[in-house]
């Protein structure tokens, strides 16, 4: 990708991902490495800047994550974030120790907005601290720019080499002027230009998909959903007829969900899709039965969409290229990009089997965040209800169902979440909210319907708010809409007589169950 780039080294901490959506928020491209990468290839990349991420390591400890010293001696413009901030101290001849008093949550900070990275920004402000270790000596060559009443270093910069070390996190929305601080840095003290856009990036992954696949023929998984309808889109607009679009309905979709994809993609749609439905419910649910791991799970789902998309390729005749909607945070959790842990194998990343029958898979949004495809579904002229509409995963409900999947239990989940989206939509919270539904747990109560003894399940109803689908917030139902809902499930739907609401913010949570 010809784009000016800020290289995020990543040393392991839960906002890593997030510091790369900020900066692209500032309209510039950045990418997360793991602090394994070799210097060599860090430099190959020709950086505008390198940000270094948070950990959870203790610097100074044998075996802590750590880089080479030459990082800082680029002659390119490093910012350190927490742990990056107290890794950079140590490296250059400062010293790290356990601070005498942690300090976590949001903390009033004193900035010298003489500084390049305070520019604009008030001599008080509101940051987000969260560290044991402190800088209690800052390197030779670097002056203090921010501190706070218990942290001595809350900023240090060696202005002449563009080094700067911030020890809370302006990547997160707690810190009130932290994205502002960040601009200042790529923007400001890096140089960047700002020309990550997304009308830019259509028309050059347009040109590209055109380029890269010549006269071959194309097949898309298509499921629906907002990544996989844009990737569609896209390939359509690059290639038309060449393009064939098949949409497994799995058995796992949320209620009547396979008949209005349908009628947006299909025949009759506004679309000039090839457009192939097959119905494999059956088929899904032997592979699945009696399964109840998620991993398994996602891989079993994985591998038979695959076989199925091989199937409909051999139909069709020779074709070439396998579409996907992957999409950055894809990618990073499924411990493809940086140094963050595998959280979950996605069907479309980690959950491919070994063995895949195409010439070559292209993924054309694997560089974006959620909101970002959004504005790259804007700028395709997708309506904003297609664009907009509520994110569903690639396994479907397969992983909203707790333990292993039986066609009873996706029933039960099926109308659940109907009844919970039909009221969220009632109360006009629809267009409020990050995502929401309904998920079916593997618990089992006793209850009391009808003077009658009952032992069904538990239906939990999550709601979150989020920006970029990499943190996200539980959100703030009013009691009465939630007491609507439940009252509706536990009548309306058999199998059910219980229903919680899941309170978890993601940390430590994932948006989905599994």
């Amino acid at each position: 990708m010809n784009q000016e780039k800020i290289v995020v080294i990543d040393f392991g901490g839960q906002y890593n991902q997030l510091v790369a959506r900020r900066v692209r928020e500032c309209n510039v491209y950045c990418e997360i490495y793991s602090y394994r990468t070799n210097i060599e290839e860090i430099k190959a990349m020709n950086p505008k800047g390198i940000i270094l991420t948070g950990g959870p390591n203790s610097c100074y400890e044998e075996g802590a994550p750590t880089y080479t010293k030459e990082l800082f001696e680029l002659g390119v413009p490093v910012l350190g974030l927490c742990y990056g901030a107290q890794l950079m101290m140590h490296v250059l001849g400062g010293k790290v120790e356990k601070a005498p008093v942690r300090e976590y949550g949001k903390t009033e900070v004193f900035v010298d907005t003489a500084s390049p990275l305070f520019e604009d920004v008030a001599e008080k402000t509101i940051c987000w601290m969260s560290h044991f270790d402190y800088i209690s000596k800052i390197a030779p060559g670097f002056n203090i720019v921010a501190h706070t009443a218990d942290c001595p270093v809350a900023t240090a910069e060696n202005r002449e080499k563009n080094l700067y070390a911030i020890q809370f996190h302006p990547e997160v929305l707690h810190t009130q002027e932290g994205t502002k601080m960040l601009y200042n840095f790529v923007r400001g003290v890096c140089g960047c230009a700002g020309t990550w856009r997304m009308d830019h990036f259509v028309e050059n992954a347009i040109k590209e998909i055109r380029e890269k696949v010549g006269d071959g023929k194309v097949l898309c998984g298509l499921s629906g959903g907002v990544d996989s309808s844009v990737a569609a889109v896209m390939l359509s607009k690059a290639i038309g007829s060449q393009l064939t679009c098949v949409f497994v309905d799995h058995g796992l979709l949320r209620k009547d969900e396979g008949d209005e994809v349908e009628a947006v993609f299909g025949p009759n749609g506004p679309y000039e899709l090839n457009f192939i439905r097959v119905n494999a419910q059956d088929r899904f649910y032997i592979r699945l039965a009696g399964v109840d791991e998620p991993e398994q799970k996602r891989k079993i789902i994985g591998e038979e969409f695959i076989r199925v998309f091989e199937e409909e390729a051999k139909k069709i005749g020779a074709v070439d290229f396998l579409v996907q909607g992957t999409i950055y945070p894809d990618v990073v959790e499924s411990g493809l990009g940086g140094e963050s842990v595998v959280i979950k194998s996605h069907h479309n990343v980690g959950g491919l089997p070994d063995y895949v029958d195409f010439k070559e898979i292209i993924e054309p949004l694997r560089d974006l965040f959620k909101d970002e495809v959004r504005k790259a579904g804007l700028e395709l002229g997708i309506p904003e209800n297609l664009v907009y509409r509520q994110p569903f995963p690639g396994p479907g409900l397969g992983i909203r169902i707790i333990g292993d999947i039986t066609a009873e239990k996706v029933k039960i989940v099926q109308e659940a979440d109907a009844i919970y989206r039909e009221e969220i939509a009632k109360a006009g919270l629809d267009k409020s909210l990050g995502q929401y539904f309904a998920a079916l747990t593997n618990m089992r109560s006793v209850g009391v319907m009808g003077d009658e003894r009952t032992y069904d399940y538990a239906v939990a109803l999550r709601a979150v708010n989020t920006i970029d689908f990499m943190t996200a917030e539980s959100a703030d139902i009013p009691f009465e809409v939630l007491q609507k809902v439940m009252s509706r499930i536990i009548n309306e739907v058999k199998g059910v007589n219980r229903v919680f609401y899941d309170l978890t913010s993601k940390p430590p949570g994932t948006v989905e169950f599994e």
